[in-house]
């Protein structure tokens, strides 16, 4: 037996193993480290005494379109410039500009305050679009949990300012033009399957105190339950969506996406549903997702 010769082969296959790893984790690292030309905490507005503020994530060759992307997990956000360039990096390598947005959390802040904070954001970025070099009527919006169903929020009640708000940026639209988003609430007045459902009729029961006093209150709850649940607020002008959900979510079952799906069709709209064969409330190839978003907006979004 030639002992060199094995040797040799083996330390050849060896190299080339660590040749192609390195390569591949070369360029997994380059696509997750786009050139971005980064602006934190642009305030948008006030929630009491807190700045509401967000950041701008713009490419080296930016496309001329804007995705907002809202920072909420549990109706809870971070603080501005703590979001990451790699999360929306398939957004950014295809030219856009991506918007993190970031509200006071709950329950700080009601989850009705926060919505009409994501519908201000929405306005203040149209307003100043042509700052950020992108196009006011094209705009796209995404997140994942808290973050879509906020996202949803804006696609279902999107809409026209006041005209005569003294404040012009109140004047503005809120409505977006396309949705790409992770597993949301849709109906919070039939929670379904959900670990957060109590079965009385009631608001999730961790998020209790994000709703506020008129949570404790039933007759109140059926009343903001409804206002804030995006599936009876869909009409003829909801926007092209994308939906990822797992199906073995627990949390947000897969159910609530397909009860807004349903509805939406009846009217005619758009819901496109891609299910996670055994995906929980996030699955480690959701950054792979992203990159079906940046197709999704490609599609909706541009001329």
């Amino acid at each position: 037996m030639n002992w060199k010769r094995i040797l040799r082969r083996t330390l050849w296959t060896l190299g080339s193993i660590a040749l192609v790893l390195a390569i591949v984790v070369g360029s997994v690292w380059w696509y997750f480290t786009p050139t971005v030309h980064r602006t934190n905490a642009i305030p948008y507005g006030k929630r009491g005494t807190d700045t509401l503020a967000f950041d701008v994530l713009r490419p080296d060759k930016p496309n001329g379109l804007g995705v907002l992307l809202l920072v909420s997990g549990g109706w809870r956000s971070g603080k501005p410039g703590t979001f990451r360039e790699w999360m929306a990096a398939p957004l950014i390598r295809r030219g856009y500009t991506v918007f993190p947005i970031y509200h006071v959390s709950q329950p700080k802040a009601t989850i009705m305050d926060i919505t009409h904070d994501m519908h201000r954001a929405v306005r203040f970025i149209r307003h100043h679009a042509k700052e950020y070099g992108v196009d006011p009527n094209r705009l796209g919006v995404t997140g994942g949990s808290a973050g879509g169903h906020l996202s949803l929020m804006l696609a279902t009640r999107g809409g026209p300012g006041s005209s005569d708000a003294e404040d012009p940026v109140d004047r503005e639209s809120s409505a977006v033009q396309a949705v790409a988003i992770f597993y949301p609430v849709t109906d919070l007045l039939n929670l379904g399957k959900s670990t957060e459902n109590l079965g009385d009729g009631g608001p999730p029961k961790s998020f209790v105190k994000g709703f506020g006093a008129a949570a404790t209150n039933m007759a109140l709850w059926k009343i903001v339950g409804r206002e804030t649940s995006p599936i009876y607020h869909i009409t003829t002008n909801l926007p092209p969506t994308l939906i990822y959900h797992g199906d073995a979510d627990t949390l947000t079952p897969l159910e609530q996406t397909e009860w807004f799906q349903a509805a939406a069709l009846k009217l005619g709209r758009t819901v496109e549903v891609r299910v996670h064969p055994g995906g929980e409330h996030g699955w480690l190839s959701m950054p792979l997702d992203i990159r079906e978003f940046g197709v999704w907006f490609d599609r909706h979004l541009k001329p």
